[in-house]
């Protein structure tokens, strides 16, 4: 079973970086990202036909977090519309106290403001709907929390923006 899980890993991944990276669909974006930690306003700018920096302004429960992170974007499944992007960053903010839900552990009890830095990543797809100016994103973003860690976590990220063209 592990052998197969493996196999179908590797093959999707293969499948994935075999696309040369096509144009843009669209320079930039502003949007709202729905995140397993925080729920904001986020903003994509494309640098070249491939990569991408994308801004998060994430709220969360008596808190608030900037995340920034560089993204590589390649087509997915040869399906023009539909890519498929991955890469890092960093976040900054703060939380106030209260018990604050961790996706790969126990719940966790602050019992004062904290600060909260670290390490990010993002592996997603990314729908930009046809003859219309709207992409729907789908990732994981792990997370590695230094200021209240060191811990890693992962959590799902769902994401709607407008691009322009």
């Amino acid at each position: 079973m592990k052998k197969t899980a493996l196999l179908l890993i590797t093959a999707a991944f293969f499948m994935l970086f075999q696309q040369k990276a096509n144009a843009q669909l669209y320079k930039g974006a502003v949007g709202l990202k729905f995140g397993g930690y925080e729920n904001g306003i986020t903003g994509k700018y494309f640098l070249d036909k491939s990569a991408a920096v994308e801004g998060i302004l994430g709220f969360r429960s008596k808190g608030l977090v900037i995340t920034g992170l560089y993204e590589i974007h390649q087509t997915a499944f040869n399906v023009p519309a539909l890519k498929f992007y991955y890469g890092g960053g960093a976040h900054i903010g703060s939380v106030g106290s209260g018990y604050y839900k961790r996706y790969n552990g126990d719940d966790e009890f602050y019992d004062k403001s904290s600060l909260l830095i670290g390490a990010d990543g993002v592996l997603g797809l990314e729908y930009l709907i046809p003859q219309s100016p709207i992409a729907v994103s789908l990732d994981l973003n792990p997370r590695i929390e230094l200021g209240r860690g060191p811990y890693f976590d992962i959590a799902p990220g769902l994401g709607i923006k407008y691009a322009f063209k």
